[in-house]
């Protein structure tokens, strides 16, 4: 039986970061994947569905290019050259996965792995078995689409968002269940292409899981200026099949409501895919489905390890990256060179949404003082230049340390100009040392720098509060 000092179930952003990040520190390393390296990120869902943003939002934007005195005229769109755009990203991306693997001396053994007893991972392909030791396992076989336990959902027409990818043409109207990341992205991606899109909402508002609820109020004035239709408090009942489409039937304030539409996208999270991972006797102790681990990512079984979605925590490419680099880490030896802990989170509608660490709500809560520092971005000159819609950066400091806490930031950009804040958080860095470096003009980034002077109270961009009379 060959032998491995590391095999790692799973070619996700988990997986093959962990991978490469062992082979690099000289394990001998074998990663197992019976689909497409690059897991569900790269191939259904982070990757393609930011590729549809990008492609929706350019056709959007030439729609309404008057505004900055640019004309065209019967603009439209191939959603088939959308789809092969799409899926062209992807498949670049997967092949310079696969070339880091092969680059980095780690073995791609292509079939489903499956845990068994004594630290062995047998491989299922259509080639047939074959069983493989590993000194240390660690599994990372991520998640897929949970669909809700009421009637309707095996109806042909209410579709995950792996089937949703896998349309030929966009429809007329679109109801999502569900008001998260993945449901608010899509309904950006087809209320730009012209489909009538309602979102059901069970919580009270949308992104639910974001702590910043001026966030979730001005996403949903944003969406609804749109044209998407949002209902919230909303709990679905049923899905029934009509003439012509489907109804998501639910309740609100106690009274039944019936939205039709040609397609019923089911978008209310994702499970661990633990299907045929555990080996007969392989006592792997499991909470709700999610694999239990220490600080270290153990399980309960000596020498296997799991990461990503697999485990309790939020569901993240980068979390899962980060998880796989400390995991590799650890197993060599090394100083862990990555803080897991602090996650930050992303929204990909437009504007964009990012936040990271606590918000002045939490802060309160816990009872830590705080000074929270805050611009609108309808004062910075990029944002004018673009024609933004309502946006804002927010930075929360803990009193009198000036240490930064938290940001949120709701605005273009907000995605790559979060890293300053989860680098200066990490770091444990103050206001004043983030105000060290001086923000180029005109960018959006400047608002940071607005946030941060606000925090302060050094802002040179807010209007002074008026002291009490």
């Amino acid at each position: 039986m060959e032998k491995y000092d590391v095999i790692i179930v799973g070619a996700g952003p988990g997986g093959y970061v962990c991978g490469i990040q062992a082979a690099k520190a000289g394990l001998r390393t074998a990663v197992v994947e019976d689909r497409e390296v690059g897991g569900t990120c790269l191939n259904r869902g982070c990757i393609p569905a930011k590729a549809m943003v990008h492609a929706s939002s350019v056709y959007r934007e030439m729609k309404e290019s008057e505004q900055f005195g640019v004309f065209a005229s019967e603009v439209r769109y191939d959603y088939g050259k959308i789809l092969a755009y799409k899926e062209g990203v992807t498949e670049q991306l997967c092949q310079g996965v696969e070339a880091l693997l092969k680059g980095n001396g780690v073995t791609l053994l292509k079939g489903k792995g499956r845990l068994e007893k004594g630290k062995v991972v047998r491989v299922v392909s259509e080639a047939g078995e074959t069983c493989y030791e590993g000194e240390r396992i660690v599994l990372a076989t991520g998640s897929k689409p949970f669909l809700l336990p009421i009637p309707g959902m095996e109806l042909p027409g209410v579709l995950t968002s792996d089937e949703l990818f896998r349309l030929r043409e966009v429809p007329d109207s679109l109801v999502i269940i569900g008001g998260g990341v993945i449901s608010v992205e899509f309904a950006s991606v087809y209320a730009n292409l012209g489909c009538k899109v309602t979102i059901v909402e069970a919580m009270a508002r949308l992104l639910p899981n974001m702590e910043d609820r001026e966030i979730s109020q001005n996403l949903r004035m944003i969406l609804k200026k749109r044209g998407v239709e949002v209902f919230t408090s909303a709990a679905v009942q049923r899905v029934e099949q009509e003439e012509d489409g489907y109804a998501c039937v639910f309740l609100e304030k106690e009274k039944e409501v019936r939205v039709s539409a040609q397609y019923v996208l089911c978008a209310v999270g994702r499970i661990p895919n633990t299907d045929g991972l555990l080996g007969e006797g392989v006592d792997l102790v499991l909470e709700k489905g999610r694999v239990v681990v220490d600080e270290n990512f153990a399980s309960s079984v000596e020498g296997v390890y799991a990461i990503g979605d697999l485990i309790k925590g939020m569901q993240l490419a980068h979390l899962s990256s980060a998880q796989g680099i400390y995991v590799a880490e650890h197993l060599a030896g090394k100083a862990v060179t990555v803080d897991t802990g602090l996650v930050p989170g992303c929204v990909y509608t437009d504007p964009e949404i990012a936040a990271v660490g606590i918000t002045e709500e939490v802060a309160k809560e816990k009872g830590i003082p705080v000074k929270t520092g805050k611009f609108v971005m309808s004062a910075n000159g990029k944002s004018l230049i673009t024609k933004e819609e309502r946006g804002f950066i927010k930075v929360v400091t803990e009193e009198g340390t000036q240490k930064v806490l938290g940001a949120q930031m709701m605005c273009a950009r907000a995605t790559d100009m979060i890293g300053e804040f989860v680098t200066a958080i990490a770091n444990q860095m103050t206001a004043d040392q983030m105000l060290k470096g001086m923000r180029v003009h005109p960018t959006y980034n400047e608002g940071v720098g607005e946030a941060l002077e606000d925090a302060v109270g050094e802002a040179v961009h807010i209007m002074p509060k008026k002291k009490p009379q």
